[in-house]
């Protein structure tokens, strides 16, 4: 027995706590008020042990679990008595599952007008001639962007790529050098624009075409520094504040309209001897034969663009609309070259150059004889030819 036991009297009823000890054969025992009554340690049984000693309290701290440690995980604690588990146990993390939590967009104030822009970024801005560079889509707006991003080699395109930016990003699209700026001189873009869980004003259809100048590429000041990178960039506008890239790619229909109210507020006064026809006036589909009177010589105008020549280009490639043209050429030859002197102006448009190109050509091989010369811009515009018939 010690001090702390509980314990019960034989002789008696009743028990208490044992408070102390006198002698060996006599024991305190401290009843429910607090009385220590002196018993004959043989006239008490034992119920039950309470060591409140400083040892065994010292002892028990010892052996009790620790606290968990910061950081472990919450079956680690759980599994303090586990000898399998133990505190250096890890949670089990499945990385094979997406991550499908995603923070809500943040708008800017002044981002509810759609900006886009293509971003050329160099890798190594310190070695111009020879870096590589970064190509991103730049969304400056509280909208998401889908996009379609197009290259063109003719008049045909085709997709390069596609997908969503995110609002006020910037998304990585591919890594370019210098050999791939060939493939990407005509570059167009369609951007659809909305918001997500939120109402938002309609924004139309973006569409916008332009072409890239591969001489910037080699000079270090077109790279400017920008917000939205921390190296100097090259940036392409798509659209700004609402409004797309002024497209390169002119009308024909637009520029014709232009063309005749240019010479309509320039149109000199008519005379008898100083008049003629203008090339659109008169003529029809497959007949662009115009006569036009100037001065005391008649020049005969052929319009040799696709949409003078044929109702519809539907299932022709390019080469055969180029032999079609080229054999209208060759009929205007055919049917003047007994008329020493006479003018032929002929209208292929500037365009990529590939019908004036096959033009000249011919005149250098086959009708070496005829004298030929740019038209004048005055009355035709860019992408006319004159030959004068010897």
């Amino acid at each position: 027995m010690k001090i702390g036991d509980k314990v019960s009297f034989l002789s008696d009823t009743g028990g208490g706590i044992i408070a102390g000890f006198r002698g060996k054969d006599i024991v305190l025992v401290e009843d429910a008020d607090g009385f220590q009554i002196p018993t004959s340690i043989k006239d008490v049984v034992l119920v039950s042990s309470e060591d409140y000693s400083t040892s065994r309290v010292v002892s028990a701290k010892q052996q009790a679990p620790a606290p968990a440690p910061e950081g472990k995980s919450i079956r680690a604690m759980m599994a303090v008595d586990d000898e399998e588990e133990g505190w250096d146990t890890p949670d089990e993390v499945d990385l094979s599952k997406e991550v499908t939590f995603k923070a809500p967009v943040e708008e800017r104030k002044g981002g509810n007008q759609l900006s886009c822009y293509l971003a050329f970024v160099p890798i190594n801005i310190k070695e111009m001639t020879t870096t590589r560079f970064e190509v991103y889509i730049v969304n400056d707006c509280n909208y998401y962007i889908h996009y379609a991003y197009m290259v063109a080699e003719g008049a045909s395109w085709t997709l390069h790529a596609h997908g969503e930016v995110e609002p006020n990003t910037q998304l990585y699209i591919e890594e370019i050098g210098r050999e791939d700026l060939n493939d990407l001189l005509k570059i167009g873009f369609q951007l659809m624009a909305y918001k997500r869980e939120k109402p938002f004003a309609l924004k139309p259809t973006v569409e916008a075409q332009f072409r890239l100048d591969p001489v910037k590429f080699y000079k270090l000041h077109t790279f400017r520094d920008t917000p939205y990178f921390d190296t100097p960039a090259l940036l392409y506008t798509i659209v700004e504040n609402d409004k797309a890239a002024r497209p390169l790619v002119v009308d024909a229909k637009q520029l014709k309209d232009s063309m005749y109210k240019t010479a309509e507020t320039e149109k000199p006064a008519e005379s008898e001897t100083d008049s003629y026809v203008r090339r659109y006036d008169n003529g029809s589909k497959g007949n662009p034969f115009v006569t036009k009177r100037r001065g005391d010589e008649d020049v005969v105008v052929i319009d040799l663009h696709a949409d003078a020549l044929l109702d519809t280009t539907a299932g022709m490639s390019h080469a055969d609309i180029l032999n079609y043209q080229l054999g209208k050429f060759r009929e205007a030859l055919e049917q003047y070259k007994n008329k020493k002197g006479q003018k032929l102006v002929f209208i292929h448009g500037k365009g990529e150059g590939i019908l004036r190109h096959a033009i000249v050509n011919a005149l250098n091989y086959q009708y070496k004889k005829y004298q030929y010369q740019d038209a004048s811009f005055q009355e035709y515009g860019y992408g006319a030819t004159q030959i004068t018939i010897r």
